[in-house]
């Protein structure tokens, strides 16, 4: 059996930052000199936008959607895992088919939720936009001299240390908000805000575990067991189910003798990430007369 090729990636994606110059033609995706032809970017927004808002605390892992879905890929991750074609489905639909399942974030102690409540909510803020903070040369914060520190009713200061000092000062990371036009370059595993952007665009939370699910793909049909903690822990440590997809295809033709050609890159098929497509326009997941799906 040949090895499996490596699948080519099939959509485009915000980059943050640049490859130094030392690492030019090593990305193995596509000719570095030519401009890849790959689908629309999908952004935060188009995967968690339409998610109801939950508090800070919200106790119940399975609640109503609330609304319908307002772009294709959420309309898609909602299907059932029958319209999924998901061939583990064995005939009967669990008790919860058709519910929201473990839209829940990691619950802020007082302290970080104050903080959190207190982030602008725009795009970039981060704990460099509390007060007190002020930004000096080489873009490393500082206390600004001018006000005095401000200090939460527990006693603690508003600005923790930690944020100033992390990363010698340069850090836009701490208590940072992702925001809906971008896309987020890491699932992590642990949902504190203390050093990682992970605070919702709009609410004073961090991303529940459904919404950090469907960054790394899961169907929404998917239902994560044990501790909140532990949650976030199987997400962030999955690999991406489309990743996974594609990587399993390969194999398949490798392992069926289908693999042809001596060029290591596969590009997928045009149909390859639309499986499930057609099941979602026929899905009961529809949506209303009158609303215009965004896409």
């Amino acid at each position: 059996m040949a090895l499996p090729k490596y699948p080519l990636p099939t959509h485009d994606v915000v980059v943050r930052g640049g490859v130094p110059n030392a690492f030019s033609q090593s990305v193995v995706a596509y000719d570095e000199t030519q401009k890849p032809s790959l689908k629309k970017a999908l952004l935060l927004g188009d995967a968690i936008s339409d998610l109801p808002r939950v508090e800070n605390h919200q106790p119940h892992e399975v609640m109503e959607y609330g609304a319908p879905p307002k772009r294709e890929f959420q309309r898609y991750i909602r299907l059932s895992r029958k319209d999924m074609l998901d061939y583990s489905f064995g005939g009967e639909a669990g008790p919860d088919e058709g519910k929201l399942l473990d839209h829940q974030p990691l619950r802020l102690n007082n302290d970080d939720h104050q903080r959190v409540q207190q982030i602008p909510i725009k795009k970039g803020a981060n704990f460099r936009d509390l007060r007190g903070v002020k930004v000096g040369a080489n873009n490393i914060v500082e206390w600004d001299p001018e006000i005095e520190r401000v200090y939460l009713p527990s006693g603690k200061p508003l600005v923790p240390d930690y944020a100033m000092s992390f990363i010698k000062g340069r850090s836009l990371k701490p208590f940072g908000r992702l925001w809906w036009d971008e896309t987020v370059p890491t699932v992590v595993t642990r949902a504190e805000p203390h050093n990682q952007i992970i605070l919702h665009p709009d609410q004073a939370r961090v991303l529940t575990v459904r919404e950090n699910a469907r960054l790394q793909g899961f169907p929404d049909y998917y239902r994560l067991f044990g501790p909140i903690k532990e949650k976030y822990i199987q997400v962030g440590n999955a690999v991406a189910v489309p990743v996974a997809r594609a990587l399993g295809y390969c194999l398949g033709q490798a392992y069926l003798g289908e693999s042809d050609g001596s060029d290591p890159l596969s590009m997928l098929p045009d149909s390859f990430t639309a499986i499930g497509q057609a099941a979602a326009r026929a899905s009961s997941v529809s949506i209303p007369a009158g609303e215009v799906l965004e896409q």
